[in-house]
């Protein structure tokens, strides 16, 4: 793993890691297979600041990672893990499949909430990941009621992978399909 790709995207502001994200190229389904350190990058505003805080770095449950597996060569499962009281907890399933990024229309490997029955799946969370080193991944989190809202980029990074996956959980929505609020395809021309 190339540790001075990470620093290099720690110190990197939002408008960076988004103008780093569209030249990178989306990892295969079969690429991605384990967890992974997760962790916020630089947020684009006041708002997902507090909210990033809140959610995923309050330390009574912080944030581990990110797990994934491949189901097929086209589609994938995961979840993020947190820790409680001393414990790994999964959280928030999600389908993984490649699909154009809402950026730039290129591939992203991307992760649709929706298609299970969570709170990230209730307030529209897709993710877009592509690979910036071998073991490095730069993520772009988005999440919202308005197509203005599931614009706002939210930067994480994932690297890894660090451990086994550890097993599906989630209740599926019955007969879920993606649509454009999952995958919007790019929000502007190339």
């Amino acid at each position: 793993m190339d540790t001075h790709a990470a620093d290099e995207l720690r110190r990197l502001d939002t408008s960076g890691l988004l103008a780093l994200f569209t030249t990178l190229e989306a990892p295969t389904i079969a690429e991605i297979d384990g967890e992974y350190t997760a962790a916020l990058l630089a947020q684009p505003n006041l708002f997902a600041v507090v909210t990033g805080k809140v959610s995923v770095e309050n330390p009574l449950g912080p944030w581990l990672c990110k797990a994934f597996r491949p189901v097929d060569e086209n589609s994938g499962r995961g979840y993020n893990t947190f820790g409680e009281f001393g414990q790994v907890r999964q959280r928030y399933p999600m389908r993984t499949l490649l699909a154009p990024s809402r950026y730039d229309g290129a591939p992203a490997y991307t992760l649709v909430y929706r298609a299970y029955t969570s709170l990230c799946g209730s307030i529209n969370m897709v993710d877009e990941v592509r690979r910036a080193a071998p073991g490095i991944y730069l993520g772009m989190g988005t999440w919202g009621f308005t197509d203005a809202q599931r614009r706002v980029a939210r930067p994480f990074l994932l690297t890894g992978p660090v451990g086994p996956y550890r097993g599906d959980i989630g209740v599926a929505r019955p007969a879920f399909t993606p649509g454009p609020r999952e995958l919007p395809g790019p929000t502007e021309p190339r």
